[in-house]
């Protein structure tokens, strides 16, 4: 079933105002009865400040109540307003009553939550005793990172950042940590040393769970993670799975557990080999431009073979760059026209077999580099731009100092090329007969080795057509 297929999980929208803050929220029951509460708190970048409200836990089976962290506009990271902390009894109420409606113990409840939402799933957890706290990257130091990072917050929490009040947010979470009565929940913490907020909001804070029988430490030092904002996406399977164990009932010992470890530059070559020699439809073989090699920008071509495709289609970035039809031997070539900027490029292609089917993928990385120069720009001297030549047979001549020859274009069509001489001079006249009328004529300078040059355009008119062409008899002054 695609995404677009999936079903969505029904959900209740509603804003409960029996506490001293309106609190809005949105509920979906678990289909088949289960006997477990998951309650949701949301991140700085969540849709409409709904934490994970984007399909991900359509799976989960259990109750799903996600709290919204906005209150008078802002987000006030479920806590409170000018130092109100009417905010936190608000929030506390509402999970409250729906614990009490699903009649579940709080071992039952499990409060989830990344980054500011992971600072509130410690909050809650550990200040009303749910059972399981689930928290990604959260911050402890709340006021230090809002003064740093987040001044509309900061304004709407704190009433204007003072020294004192940002000391105050900020000894929150370590102070519950250490005081709290309920240390028997059971904590999962998600955290990466890539954080580049590890370092001064979480390692100096790790010890305060030291008393804690069930801190639980979930380590993802993935490579490809690039900062605090892509710990939850790298690490959101293995936190997902861990969320299903919890809504099961099943409680994992973790202790310090570690995930990651990618190899994203291992080296492919022996499973591409063996799934080129074993699949039904393969995918493309690209022989060129080789990997080690930087290829001049202006001379991109890219090429290979792909047995059984009637072209394969070429992809950069997401972007169609083109295809190229392949040849009876299952050859194929495809030649940029366009130059291409210095960098590292990989390009995804894949066959298409005449009745459509596309073959597996195939990903092949190069380095452009920026072109060495080129030939300077051919003169032409004969005939001058945009004269009148009588005809029928024009002889077009010049000079391209450092060329071996000038090619002749007329468009896309090439009428010839001509030696240049070793003094730099260069004459071409047809064997054949111009048509009366206007002819525009590129020349380029050509040298083994070396970028061709920028091209020399000459417009001139072939008198023959003047008798019958009123507009360039009004042009010429006949």
């Amino acid at each position: 079933m695609s995404d677009q297929d999936r079903p969505s999980r029904p959900t209740v929208e509603g804003t409960d105002s029996s506490g001293p803050v309106p609190v809005d929220f949105r509920f979906s029951p678990t289909r088949n009865g289960t006997r477990h509460l998951v309650v949701v708190f949301a991140n700085f970048s969540a849709p409409e400040d709904y934490g994970f409200s984007n399909g991900v836990l359509d799976q989960v089976r259990a109750n799903v109540l996600w709290i919204r962290d906005r209150f008078d506009g802002g987000n006030a990271f479920y806590l409170c307003q000018d130092m109100d902390f009417a905010t936190e009894r608000a929030v506390a109420a509402v999970i409250a009553r729906f614990v009490h409606a699903l009649d579940l113990t709080h071992d039952q409840v499990t409060v989830f939550g990344g980054s500011k939402g992971g600072s509130a799933a410690l909050w809650f957890g550990l200040r009303h005793g749910y059972g399981n706290v689930l928290a990604l990257i959260p911050v402890f130091r709340i006021g230090t990172s809002l003064a740093a990072r987040r001044p509309a917050a900061a304004e709407l929490m704190m009433g204007g950042a003072t020294p004192e009040k940002v000391a105050a947010l900020d000894a929150l979470l370590p102070d519950l940590v250490a005081s709290t009565p309920h240390r028997n929940t059971r904590v999962y913490l998600v955290t990466s040393p890539q954080d580049e907020l590890y370092a001064e909001q979480v390692e100096p804070f790790l010890p305060l769970f030291a008393g804690y029988p069930d801190f639980h430490l979930l380590v993802n030092d993935s490579p490809l993670i690039t900062g605090h904002t892509s710990v939850t996406a790298r690490t959101l399977p293995a936190v997902l799975g861990l969320l299903n164990l919890l809504v099961a009932g099943i409680t994992p010992r973790l202790g310090l557990a570690r995930t990651g470890g990618e190899q994203p530059d291992r080296d492919t070559s022996a499973l591409d080999a063996l799934l080129a020699a074993t699949e039904r439809f393969p995918r493309p073989q690209v022989a060129f431009p080789d990997p080690a090699v930087p290829v001049p920008g202006d001379v991109v071509a890219v090429g290979g073979r792909a047995p059984g495709a009637e072209r394969v289609s070429i992809w950069l970035s997401g972007k169609y760059m083109g295809s190229a039809q392949t040849a009876e031997d299952g050859s194929w070539v495809r030649q940029f026209t366009r130059p291409w900027e210095a960098g590292e490029y990989t390009l995804k292609l894949f066959g298409v077999a005449p009745d459509g089917e596309q073959s597996p993928r195939t990903l092949h990385t190069f380095t452009v580099v920026e072109p060495a120069p080129g030939l300077p720009t051919p003169l032409v001297t004969e005939p001058a731009d945009l004269s009148l030549v009588p005809g029928p047979t024009v002889r077009l001549s010049g000079s391209a100092p450092g060329a071996e020859r000038v090619e002749l274009v007329i468009g896309e069509h090439s009428l010839g090329s001509t030696p240049v001489t070793p003094e730099g001079n260069w004459s071409w006249q047809p064997a054949w007969e111009w048509r009366g009328g206007e002819h525009t004529v590129d020349v380029v300078a050509q040298l083994p080795g070396v970028r061709p040059s920028a091209p020399a355009r000459v417009t001139f008119t072939v008198a023959g057509a003047l008798a019958r062409d009123a507009r360039l008899q009004a042009k010429y002054g006949y």
